[in-house]
C-alpha cells in the first residue's frame, strides 16, 4: 500500500524487491542462502535452544488444531512420500 505522500511503504518496497530477486535467481540460489543461514544460526545456538523452540512450536500447534487435522496432514504426507519413492 503506497503512502499519501507518493513514497512507497516498507512493505511495498520489500514485496517489489522480493519479486525482482525471484526473477533473477533460481532454486539453487535460494537453497544456498538457506544453507548458509542455517550454518550461521547453528553456530550461534546450542542443542537446548533448538529443543526449546521445537517444544514451543509443538505446543502452539497442538493447541490450535484437533485430532482430525493431524490425521489429514499425516495422510497427505504419507501419500506424498509414497509417491516420491516410486
Amino acid at each position: 500500500m503506497a503512502r499519501n505522500d507518493d513514497r512507497m511503504s516498507r512493505e511495498e518496497a520489500g514485496r517489489m524487491g522480493g519479486e525482482a530477486t525471484s526473477r533473477n535467481h533460481d532454486k539453487e540460489f535460494y537453497q544456498e542462502i538457506g544453507r548458509k543461514g542455517g550454518e550461521a544460526t547453528s553456530k550461534s545456538h546450542d542443542k537446548e535452544f533448538y529443543q526449546e523452540i521445537g517444544r514451543k512450536g509443538g505446543e502452539s500447534t497442538s493447541n490450535s488444531h484437533d485430532k482430525d487435522f493431524y490425521k489429514e496432514i499425516g495422510s497427505k504426507g504419507g501419500s506424498a512420500r509414497s509417491n516420491d519413492n516410486r
